[in-house]
C-alpha cells in the first residue's frame, strides 16, 4: 500500500506549553535529516495554560503541524485514538512532549517497522531518570506482571516511544486507559511481530507529571480487563459456563454427601448432625446457587456477544 507521507509523528500533550516549541524543532531537525516527507499530529488534551495557541504559532510556521483539540481532559488513549485516525505516515510514531523522549531515536526504529518488517517497535528507558521509589520499583513491578500476563517479552510496556506499521493503528481501538497495551492490542489483532529498542530517557525540562503511583494500580486491573476480553470476550460461556458447573457440581456432590452421610449413621444408631447444623452444608448450598448464577450469566453474555455488530470482525492479512 502506498502512503503520502514517510512518518507520521503524533504527540499528545497536556499543559507542556514551554516545551513544545523546543520538541517540534528537534522533531524536525530529524526528520529533514533523513529527507522524509512527514507530519506531526499534536493532540492537545484539554490544555489550560496556553498550549493550543503554542501550537496554531508553530503550525503557522510549518504546514506539517497538524493539532487536534479536546474541549476537555478525555486522558491519553482518546488523544492517541483520534491521533492514530488522522495519521497517514507510512509509520507512525508516538511520543510524550514533556522531552523526556528523544526524536534522535526515530530513525533507528522507523528502520526497524520499514527494512526489518517489525509490526511494533517499543521503547526501553533501561536508564531512567525518574525517582526511584515512586516510578522506578513500581514500574518494574508492573512490567513484570504485564510480561507474565500478556506474553509480550517488552521490559517497557508503558514507554510512550513507540512505532507502528500504519496499518497496525488503524486496526487497533485504544479506549479508556489502554495506551498502556497497545503492543497487547495489536498482538490480539494478529500484528505479533513486536520487539523493543533501548532508548536515551531524559529528566523531565518543564513543569511536571501528570501521572501518580495509582497510575499502576489503574494499569494492573486494566491489563486484566483486557485480558479477559480478549480471552473470553467472543466466547463467555467457556468462563462463565465452565466456572459455574465446577462449582454447582462441587456443592451439588457435597449436600448429596451431606445428607448420605447422615442418613447411614442414623440408620447405624450412631450420633449424627442434623444437616442444617453443618456449615458445610451452607457452603455448599452457596456453591450451587451461584454456580447456577454463573452459568445463567455466561448463557446471557453469549446472546450478547452473538447479536454484537463486531462479532464477525477479524483482520485479514491477504487477499486475492
Amino acid at each position: 500500500m502506498e502512503y503520502p507521507l514517510d512518518i507520521s509523528v503524533i504527540v499528545p500533550l497536556l499543559n507542556e506549553k514551554e516545551s513544545l516549541p523546543e520538541l517540534v524543532s528537534w522533531i524536525r531537525k530529524v526528520v529533514l535529516a533523513e529527507g522524509w516527507k512527514y507530519e506531526i499530529i499534536m493532540v492537545d488534551d484539554g490544555s489550560t495554560d496556553g498550549s493550543w495557541d503554542t501550537i496554531r504559532e508553530l503550525a503557522g510556521k510549518d504546514g506539517n503541524i497538524h493539532g487536534i483539540r479536546f474541549r476537555r481532559n478525555y486522558g491519553k488513549s482518546a488523544a492517541l485514538y483520534h491521533g492514530f485516525k488522522a495519521a497517514e505516515g507510512r509509520v507512525v510514531v508516538t511520543m510524550d512532549a514533556d522531552l523526556q523522549d528523544s526524536p534522535e531515536e526515530i530513525p533507528e526504529m522507523y528502520r526497524m517497522v520499514t527494512e526489518e518488517g517489525w509490526d511494533v517497535v517499543s521503547g526501553w528507558k533501561y536508564h531512567r531518570k525518574d525517582n526511584a521509589l515512586t516510578k522506578n520499583l513500581p514500574s518494574k513491578l508492573y512490567n513484570a506482571t504485564a510480561r507474565w500476563i500478556t506474553g509480550i517479552k517488552l521490559h517497557d510496556m508503558n514507554c510512550g516511544l513507540k512505532a507502528y506499521r500504519n496499518e497496525v493503528v488503524k486496526n487497533v481501538e485504544v479506549y479508556g486507559e489502554m495506551h498502556r497495551y497497545i503492543p497487547y492490542l495489536a498482538k490480539n489483532a494478529g500484528f505479533d511481530r513486536i520487539t523493543e529498542k533501548p532508548v536515551h530517557h531524559q529528566k523531565r525540562k518543564y513543569g511536571k507529571s501528570k501521572f501518580g503511583i495509582e497510575r499502576f494500580v489503574n494499569g494492573f486491573l486494566d491489563l486484566l480487563s483486557l485480558w479477559f476480553l480478549s480471552t473470553f470476550g467472543k466466547k463467555p460461556m467457556h468462563f462463565f459456563g465452565f466456572t459455574g458447573i465446577l462449582m454447582f457440581l462441587a456443592g451439588f456432590v457435597i449436600t448429596v454427601g451431606i445428607i448420605i452421610s447422615k442418613l447411614v449413621h442414623q440408620a447405624g444408631g450412631m450420633h449424627f448432625r442434623q444437616v442444617t447444623d453443618q456449615p458445610l452444608f451452607y457452603l455448599a448450598l452457596l456453591a450451587v446457587i451461584l454456580g447456577a448464577m454463573l452459568f445463567l450469566t455466561g448463557f446471557i453474555c453469549e446472546m450478547v456477544s452473538r447479536t454484537s455488530q463486531e462479532r464477525n470482525k477479524y483482520n485479514v492479512r491477504d487477499e486475492f
